[in-house]
């Protein structure tokens, strides 16, 4: 009976053993596997030439617009240096293409990512999100001092005011995206499945067998008050604005007016609805395919629209590459 018992335990130690190990080899697993974009054969191709060219756009026409600020003194006003904080949170924003290129051209079971990747992806992905609310709410913030306290607008507008409102806008956002990510890293992962096309927050704390009610609270908390921030200050801007333009005959001012804050306005929205999308698609698990398709359209739309909206309605930005063009004429003449 001794004898019996003995074997009996060897067998149940090493079978502890074994599970022991598999548990060891499958917990907080260094390497994760993104689910990525399923398309057919037949649209492999002209779905990835799309995203590819996309991507190019969105890196030419931004850096552009970045490098036509910086260089050209004309354009060292408020407005387009925070304009240029946009064209730099694009070009953050569309950085996870050449990873979802890659995986579109890869099968499903070797579409491998890094934990410590993933989480670089996830960190910029919501650096994008964030730090575009919080650049067109300083951008409302110029305006409304443009046109409702003008003969004031050099004196509040300086260059010391511009970096505060910079470094704020993108301080508040590293912030906020840092304890949100924070409080996911320190979740023990026992699954390796990332479910979507790219790494976020909610597709990391997933991951977890643990309880995630913090995660949750301070997810939503941060969501509702970032976006009852966001279109607050819209709303109150504009309505003041409105107020002003209504009420003064000054054409000059309401026609300046209607220009730059309809375009501003505009980018705002697109932004704000592709955003909104996904939030609400999130609610149906059915429509999976379809969120996906958003989520896409979320990193490229306003990063294609951008540089064009603003480039083209901008007579400073349109007078330098006219002159650009015709310098090059001039020189490829002789």
């Amino acid at each position: 009976m001794s004898r019996q018992t003995d074997v009996k335990e060897d067998k149940i130690d090493t079978r502890d053993t074994q599970s022991g190990l598999m548990e060891n080899y499958t917990y907080n697993s260094p390497t994760l596997q993104l689910e990525g974009l399923n398309v057919s054969k037949d649209s492999t191709y002209p779905v990835f030439l799309f995203l590819f060219f996309s991507y190019l756009f969105i890196i030419v026409a931004n850096v552009g617009i970045a490098f036509i600020v910086f260089i050209d003194k004309t354009l060292h006003q408020p407005m387009y240096l925070l304009f240029w904080n946009l064209s730099v949170n694009d070009i953050v924003g569309i950085s996870i293409v050449p990873r979802l290129l890659i995986d579109m051209l890869r099968p499903p079971s070797e579409r491998i990512i890094s934990y410590y990747e993933c989480v670089v992806q996830a960190f910029t992905t919501h650096m994008y999100s964030t730090t575009a609310h919080t650049v067109l709410m300083i951008m409302a913030f110029d305006r409304y001092v443009a046109i409702c306290n003008p003969l004031r607008y050099a004196a509040i507008m300086t260059n010391k005011m511009l970096i505060k409102l910079t470094v704020s806008a993108w301080g508040v956002a590293f912030v906020l995206v840092g304890i949100l990510l924070g409080l996911t890293i320190r979740l023990n992962r026992c699954r390796t499945f990332i479910r979507g096309l790219y790494c976020n927050n909610a597709s990391l704390f997933k991951l977890s067998c643990e309880s995630v009610f913090i995660n949750n609270v301070y997810g939503l908390t941060f969501t509702v008050v970032l976006l009852s921030s966001s279109i607050g200050s819209m709303v109150l801007t504009y309505t003041k604005i409105t107020v002003v333009c209504l009420t003064s005959k000054n054409k000059s001012l309401n026609s300046k007016a209607l220009k730059t804050c309809s375009t501003h306005l505009v980018i705002y929205l697109i932004f704000l609805l592709s955003g909104m999308s996904i939030i609400i698609l999130h609610r149906f698990p059915q429509l999976a395919e379809s969120r996906k398709f958003v989520a896409i359209l979320y990193h490229i739309i306003p990063g294609s629209l951008n540089p064009i909206i603003y480039g083209m309605q901008s007579k400073e930005i349109r007078r330098f590459l006219s002159q650009s063009f015709d310098s090059k004429k001039v020189l490829s003449s002789f």
